[in-house]
């Protein structure tokens, strides 16, 4: 078992119009305190204060009163929570210790109406009890974010690897066009020499062959405009010819996602706030009956304390015999209801009780199936959501193919245009050259030629080089990030396994924390007969909603040896109640533990341990001793009197 952190501060107590108290006041020291006394003596009325200080909703208000207070100071802070009547239920406010109580409420505060310490004897899904405090949802959505980052970078590695392969081949590339730009620049050179030498044995015509010159230029850089228009146009067909695949792509997909119809939408929103509101209900509902109930069985517990007083106080004959005609005046027990006034027989008011308590259980039940429809309606609406904004996405991407296939159409035209232009020009140039073409000049003009082509080819050339040698340096640069990315990478899976198998850690968590726990508590306690009680851990097919789904379940195993020796598995029905109040103890105690509130919860608290007898409450206490800072029990006096004499005792509240 978890030792808690050794705690040095007392808590105090201010505590006002709760339960049955007044008024009262109390320190309570780090570690085991008991609350010993007869029934109806205020013991679970102090420990509802505790639970309203830590932020427990399942506090009443005394029955005479409209408001109550509870005050908790604990290192140096002070907590304070007020309660006030609203009708038939009750409201709270103020600061408590805890913002969120749920999970203390199921597994820190052992009273005897306590959830999780019920659910082994009513036959309760066990594995929903250790769960309830587990936002299932929001770890399957943060599993769906992880998967999207993980196909992302797995998308991008891909392309990295891809890309990577290519480097081999654009190395070459570019290794080749080095040696074509060098062959060139040498030829270049040569052909620069040879017009050199011919330009000296024509001086006398040198304004005609500057004139010639001067169009041999504005042809070759014509040309060279040209070519490279020639290339514009290519890449942008090039272009049109990917974005008219991906428009087909999108097309298709956008074919198979139906639109979502915006009434269908409004149905599901509306039956899930429907839902909602029928939860929210039900909780109120439950909430209610939970305190009428409490309220009632604390007021039948002050009727047999006020009764016996009485009895124990009355001295003369008057008031002996006012009293034995209220005791004797039929022969059931009758008391004074306490909200007509009338004498009704106690049975009646148990009976209530009873039947409120089957009303409460049937409202639970109610609310577990509309919990399960609440979730397969939340279910779909994500899913037609999904399936909206991925449609919604595909049209976008579409309109945005659409603009730029458009634009690119436009461009193409415009090029041409360009183009038609320029060969024009092209043409007019040539003529123009032809013109002052001569014999004497018809050798250096082919020399002029061919060197304007010669430069033509080096500019293409070296324009093709920087284009591999930038391709090539973005590819080393994504190949650097693939190292990065496979790192994070490998922190996601990481994250996602621990999500993924989060649930089943709890479960098997709480399954070990039990079996080890119970096995312990058995030994010590050493019941006749009772071998063994454990919890398996097992799949089940299950129907939720309108599908069927894989999910785990708690199977309660309780193993006996007969007198002879011979062991056989038993149901909890044939526990005996002392039994049963143990092994709803202990499940309790795991559920403690496996979510670590111990961490966060000060206070443990038990209370109607009366089913057992006073020995093995003892052994018991002394197990749960190192489970919390503060563990407070109630017990009844004869119960307290075998209890270690160093546990700090409160005998008057």
């Amino acid at each position: 078992m978890s030792t808690p952190e050794e705690v040095t501060n007392s808590a105090r107590f201010s505590v006002e119009n709760v339960g049955g108290i007044d008024e009262a006041e109390l320190d309570i020291s780090p570690g085991v305190t008991i609350l010993s006394g007869k029934n109806a003596t205020n013991r679970t009325s102090f420990l509802q204060s505790i639970m309203a200080a830590m932020g427990s909703r399942q506090a009443t208000l005394k029955g005479d009163a409209d408001e109550g207070r509870v005050t908790f100071e604990y290192e140096d802070e002070v907590y304070e929570r007020t309660l006030k009547r609203a009708g038939d239920s009750v409201q709270f406010s103020g600061e408590s210790y805890l913002d969120d109580s749920e999970v203390a409420d199921l597994f820190a505060f052992l009273l005897e109406t306590n959830e999780a310490r019920q659910s082994v004897a009513r036959g309760d899904d066990l594995r929903d009890v250790i769960m309830r405090p587990v936002d299932t949802e929001a770890i399957k959505e943060e599993i769906q974010r992880l998967e999207t980052e993980k196909d992302d970078i797995n998308d991008e590695l891909a392309t990295i690897e891809s890309r990577k392969r290519d480097l081999p081949d654009l190395e070459q590339r570019r290794n080749s066009l080095r040696e074509q730009i060098a062959d060139k620049r040498e030829e270049l050179a040569e052909k620069e020499e040879e017009i050199d030498e011919s330009s000296h044995d024509i001086q006398e015509s040198r304004r005609e062959q500057e004139k010639l010159e001067e169009r041999l230029d504005d042809l070759r850089s014509t040309r060279s405009d040209l070519e490279s228009l020639r290339q514009k146009i290519e890449s942008r067909e090039t272009s049109i010819r990917s974005l008219k695949q991906e428009r087909s792509e999108l097309s298709d997909e956008l074919a198979d996602l139906p639109e979502t119809p915006m009434g269908d939408m409004e149905h599901l929103e509306s039956e899930i706030e429907r839902l909602r509101g029928k939860r929210q209900t039900l909780n109120n509902d439950i909430s209610d009956l939970q305190s009428l109930i409490q309220y009632n069985e604390e007021r039948l517990e002050s009727e047999d304390y006020e009764v016996l007083g009485t009895l124990e106080d009355g001295g003369d004959e008057t008031a002996n015999g006012s009293v034995t005609e209220q005791l004797l005046e039929d022969d059931d027990e009758t008391v004074v209801c306490w909200t007509c006034g009338s004498s009704v027989e106690r049975e009646q008011i148990e009976d209530t009780v009873d039947r409120l308590q089957s009303l409460r259980e049937e409202k639970l039940s109610d609310l577990s199936e509309i919990k399960s429809d609440l979730e397969d309606l939340k279910s779909d609406k994500r899913e037609a959501e999904q399936k909206q904004r991925r449609r919604e996405e595909v049209e976008r991407k579409l309109n945005d193919v659409e603009d730029e296939l458009e634009q690119r159409t436009e461009q193409i035209d415009s090029l041409k245009d360009q183009r038609e232009e320029l060969t024009d020009e092209v043409e007019t140039l040539e003529s123009a050259v032809e013109e002052l073409e001569s014999e004497d000049f018809e050798d250096i003009l082919d020399l002029h030629r061919e060197a304007n082509q010669l430069e033509f080819d080096i500019d293409r050339l070296e324009s093709d080089l920087d284009d591999v040698s930038e391709e090539i340096a973005e590819i080393e640069a994504m190949v650097e990030r693939a190292e990065d990315l496979r790192e994070e990478r490998d922190e996601l899976v990481d994250e996602l396994t621990d999500k993924r198998t989060k649930v089943g850690q709890i479960e098997t968590e709480a399954v070990e924390a039990f079996n080890e726990h119970m096995d312990a508590v058995l030994d010590i306690l050493g019941y006749e007969n009772l071998d063994r009680v454990w919890i398996e851990r097992i799949e089940r097919t299950v129907r939720e909603g309108r599908r069927k789904v894989d999910k785990s379940a708690f199977e309660l195993h309780i193993v006996r040896t007969t007198e002879n020796g011979a062991a056989y598995e038993d149901t909890i029905d044939h526990l005996s109640e002392s039994e049963r109040e143990v092994v709803g103890l202990i499940f309790a105690l795991a559920g403690y533990l496996v979510h670590d509130l111990h961490e966060t919860v000060p206070f443990m608290l038990l209370d109607s341990l009366e089913a057992i007898d006073a020995d093995r409450i003892a052994a018991l206490v002394d197990y749960f001793a190192d489970a919390a800072d503060f563990l407070v029990i109630a017990l009844l006096e004869e119960d307290a009197q075998a209890l270690d004499d160093d546990y700090a005792r409160v005998t008057t509240i």
